[in-house]
């Protein structure tokens, strides 16, 4: 492989498109109510990518040094959903190059933040401070004293659907970008959560403490199961009080991923093999119900 698609590779683009349909919701529900600034769009989208760029691969790099990614390449229990990139066991990429690099995507990132509070207003300040306190300490802090789950929603749901919205239309109806930012904080906390199943062990032995650990396995799966629940409940609820669009029903649609994924979790949470199926199903139903939120915006 060229060094360029390598370093493509260790930003691991498949996840990225979580941020991208967030930033977009925020942008949506802005646009639904007639507020949309196409250039502060992509200069917004261009800093949360490079955030979430940052904190995979400095999470890629703190994992590696600490011997997770080689425990968990050794236990045989790498998923395409969890494990870290491969790149950095694979010795395809160095440590050092991997840490500057993440760093670098979190200062440029970091950089366009404190435009915008700038360009809007203080009120940005908080949403950013704790966005960069996130990507900078997630893998040494968060993650090993079980608020991994905890950041991870509140940075994909509430406070970039917030953040998006705020940029583009102020401070106009913020009750409503709020309610649209529910759903998808529980659901990427759930996507952490289920993820986090294949390599419970390997992150015990490195110091890692997250609900899987705390709760076992078999309990993690009924939480999993009622968060997902809620996820939807949340939805139908905030629609029926008019804070989100009937349209935003569509995003049911993916109900019956939501079942196969929680099934095969509560039968199967002992078994890698048979997770690998929830873990997919589990994605897709992520993806797809965020995109359908957001066309039900547009809409």
């Amino acid at each position: 492989m060229t060094d360029l698609k390598i370093l493509f590779l260790e930003t691991r683009p498949p996840f990225l498109l979580l941020t991208t349909i967030l930033v977009s919701l925020g942008a949506a529900v802005a646009y639904s109510q007639g507020f949309f600034n196409p250039l502060f769009f992509i200069l917004t989208l261009t800093g949360v990518l490079l955030a979430h760029v940052s904190v995979n691969v400095l999470n890629d790099y703190f994992d590696y040094k600490s011997g997770l990614d080689s425990e968990i390449v050794n236990s045989g229990r790498k998923t395409p959903f969890s494990g870290g990139s491969g790149l950095l066991t694979s010795k395809l990429i160095s440590p050092e190059t991997t840490f500057k690099m993440g760093m670098a995507s979190f200062i440029s990132g970091l950089a366009i933040g404190l435009y915008f509070i700038y360009l809007k207003g203080l009120l940005l300040l908080p949403i950013i401070a704790v966005a960069a306190v996130s990507a900078v300490f997630y893998t040494n802090y968060f993650a090993k004293h079980c608020l991994g789950e905890f950041i991870a929603g509140l940075n994909f749901g509430p406070l970039m659907v917030l953040g998006t919205y705020i940029i583009q239309a102020g401070y106009f109806n913020i009750l409503k970008p709020l309610a649209a930012s529910i759903a998808p904080g529980i659901l990427t906390a759930n996507l952490l959560l289920l993820n986090q199943f294949p390599d419970a062990e390997a992150d015990e032995k490195v110091g890692r403490r997250h609900l899987v650990i705390l709760l076992g396995r078999r309990k993690a799966s009924k939480l999993y199961t009622a968060l997902t629940t809620v996820s939807y409940i949340s939805i139908i609820l905030f629609v029926i009080s008019k804070l989100m669009p009937l349209t935003a029903l569509a995003s049911l649609a993916t109900v019956p991923f939501a079942y196969k994924a929680c099934s095969v979790t509560l039968k199967h949470y002992n078994s890698l093999n048979k997770l690998t199926e929830a873990l997919k199903q589990n994605v897709i139903m992520v993806l797809v119900t965020q995109a359908l939120l957001v066309v039900s915006y547009l809409l």
